[in-house]
């Protein structure tokens, strides 16, 4: 059973916006940190937002500051990643990842992972 299962992805024009959707279980999403990720092809997956349990800290990384918004909703037990203003080197594979630990921003504290969803920019 895979933890996380992220949605959202698509193609989308340059200046675009494309809202993803990362879902768990009922029993234990209010008690994870939820970070955003992305991987291009060739590249490090790095971390793009994330989130307290609680939803009232966040972190965001400064590539995406001002265009991407992250929030969360345990009582759907589901996080979100609004993003705006999209551009074509924002094209990756966007993977969503849960940890007990607090708002972490190093990729090995993550130990729960979904499958990624493709978010395409068109020029």
């Amino acid at each position: 059973q895979v933890p996380l299962v992220e949605s959202g992805g698509g193609l989308v024009q340059a200046g675009g916006s494309l809202r993803l959707s990362c879902t768990g279980s009922e029993q234990t999403f209010s008690t994870w940190t939820i970070g955003w990720f992305r991987q291009a092809p060739g590249k490090e997956r790095i971390l793009v937002a994330t989130i307290s349990w609680s939803a009232h800290s966040q972190y965001v990384a400064g590539s995406v500051k001002g265009r991407f918004t992250i929030s969360k909703d345990n009582d759907h037990h589901t996080a979100y990643l609004q993003m705006n203003s999209l551009i074509p080197s924002d094209s990756a594979v966007y993977y969503c990842a849960g940890t007990e630990s607090w708002l972490p921003i190093d990729i090995d504290e993550y130990t729960y992972w979904g499958q990624g969803t493709q978010v395409t920019v068109s020029s």
